[in-house]
């Protein structure tokens, strides 16, 4: 099959095409033909050296890659809830080796879940680890409830825009920051009030905020603790959690938590029927060919991309 592999730590040179032995299910597995994939800062991160790249070089050769949609091509011993021809996608063996950029992925049966029928498997593919992070940092480590104010950082990007979505399905006001470009997008999806984080410290806007999603870190995560309500919430994304500003929380009366999303087939279910209702809906800004990853690559790391990056196959 064709894979994409990564040759070592550095720019998107080292990412080579080749051709690697077709994987079979093990027992509670499924083999997925892959079609449709999503591409996170993670993936870029770990190419430089950074996030997973020791514990993927531990079993090369190194696929890069977690979130996966497509047609199950075979199914492993004890796989009851699928079956080939199914259409499934998820995010699959994280935090671990997911070896997404391939044309087919076996990994976990309970990693997935169905495509709903009117679901593009691209759209599928888009909501994988960025709207499961959202999901899980939001229900399980948040848990939102109605009524609840909520303050989302770079609302119009990949996590960002899910969790919006997702904090509006659950009944919450939603505050968000993004440039003043992307104010119309975030009013269109659900978020009450908009903050141009390049005219305005979003400290001057909000206050009150129940749970605070932080996908920026540094000053950020430790600012975000002035606009949080006593008992209040932060979770960051991306390790802004640090000793000071976890320190700084306690001191007020307040919590601040780093999350790290996981798989989990009964969570991408949530967002299937979410899919399914139309209550929840990627923004795929950008679409590459299997053959132009170095690109999409490249894309995600301007840090500029409203929602998602998706490459198919």
């Amino acid at each position: 099959m064709k894979a994409i592999v990564l040759k070592a730590a550095g720019g998107t040179e080292q990412l080579e095409w080749t051709e690697l032995p077709k994987p079979a299910p093990a027992a509670g597995e499924i083999l997925l033909r892959n079609e449709a994939l999503s591409v996170n800062p993670v993936d870029f991160k770990t190419r430089k050296g950074g996030a997973f790249f020791a514990k993927l070089s531990e079993t090369p050769p190194i696929v890069l890659g977690w979130d996966v949609a497509g047609t199950v091509e075979a199914v492993g011993e004890g796989v009851t809830g699928f079956r080939p021809g199914d259409r499934a996608f998820g995010m699959v063996n994280f935090p671990g080796a997911g070896r997404a950029y391939a044309e087919y992925v076996a990994a976990p049966a309970d990693h997935f879940a169905h495509i709903p029928d009117r679901i593009s498997t691209e759209d599928a593919a888009a909501t994988t680890l960025a709207a499961l992070t959202a999901w899980q940092a939001l229900v399980h480590r948040g848990g939102l409830q109605a009524g609840q104010r909520v303050l989302i950082h770079a609302a119009a990007g990949g996590v960002g825009h899910f969790a919006v979505q997702i904090a509006r399905q659950l009944g919450a006001e939603v505050l968000g920051t993004a440039s003043a470009a992307n104010h119309n997008f975030l009013h269109s999806i659900g978020v009450a009030q908009a903050i141009d984080y390049r005219a305005r410290d979003f400290r001057d806007v909000a206050n009150d905020i129940d749970i605070v999603l932080d996908p920026i870190g540094g000053d950020t995560a430790l600012h975000s603790l002035d606009v949080l309500r006593p008992g209040g919430l932060l979770v960051s994304i991306v390790g802004g959690a640090r000793e000071q500003v976890v320190l700084a929380a306690q001191q007020r009366g307040l919590r601040a938590e780093n999350y790290l999303v996981h798989s989990s087939g009964a969570d991408i279910e949530q967002l299937a029927r979410l899919l399914e209702g139309g209550n929840l809906q990627p923004l795929i800004e950008h679409r590459f060919h299997f053959t132009e990853m170095a690109a999409a690559h490249a894309q995600l790391e301007t840090g500029r991309t409203r929602g998602k990056v998706i490459v198919t196959l």
